[in-house]
């Protein structure tokens, strides 16, 4: 009986105070959020059903006035040859996504590395969609069980094989350090 009573004067009080209004923020414009937002995701990216990349992102934000998704707390990226066997791997801290060429964009702490230990660093790489072929105007740094070589602006495919650097500033052989 005490707990009923307990109860009953509960909800009397609570019935009889005033309600409380919410906040709202009126400079906040709807446009301006995400469509979608996801945490510790994993994107596939295919062709007539064959994997050709497989994005994993701590945290991803989709904009469709913008047309653009936006990747952040670290990004990675493997992608994948022909025949779906995995040729490189690319990180980095954060991202961005042109949703209407589906180009991607690493930006900041980028490493990518292939399977022959070839590795690619730089502030910033993109990864272009209609050619997949990895470029940037950037200063970057490849390092190769052969060669050491130091530049600005480059094009490679995402196997990291064949690449080009068109403003090298520093070339060198490790062989010749020892």
């Amino acid at each position: 009986m005490k707990k009923m009573l307990l109860v009953f004067l509960l909800l009397l009080i609570g019935c009889g105070s005033e309600r409380v209004k919410p906040i709202v923020d009126a400079t906040l414009k709807i446009e301006e959020l995400p469509a979608q937002e996801s945490w510790k995701s994993k994107i596939l990216f295919t062709d007539s059903g064959k994997t050709k990349a497989i994005l994993w992102s701590g945290h991803i934000r989709v904009y469709t006035t913008s047309m653009e998704t936006l990747l952040d707390d670290s990004v990675k990226v493997d992608f994948y040859n022909p025949f779906q066997i995995k040729t490189t791997t690319m990180t980095s801290m954060r991202g961005r996504i042109d949703d209407k060429t589906k180009n991607l964009y690493a930006i900041e702490n980028v490493i990518a590395v292939n399977d022959s230990g070839v590795t690619l660093t730089s502030e910033e790489l993109m990864w272009r969609n209609s050619d997949q072929k990895i470029v940037t105007d950037k200063f970057v740094t490849i390092i190769t069980p052969t060669e050491n070589i130091q530049g600005y602006g480059l094009e490679s495919d995402q196997q990291l094989k064949n690449y080009t650097i068109y403003k090298p500033v520093y070339v060198t052989n490790p062989d010749t350090l020892r």
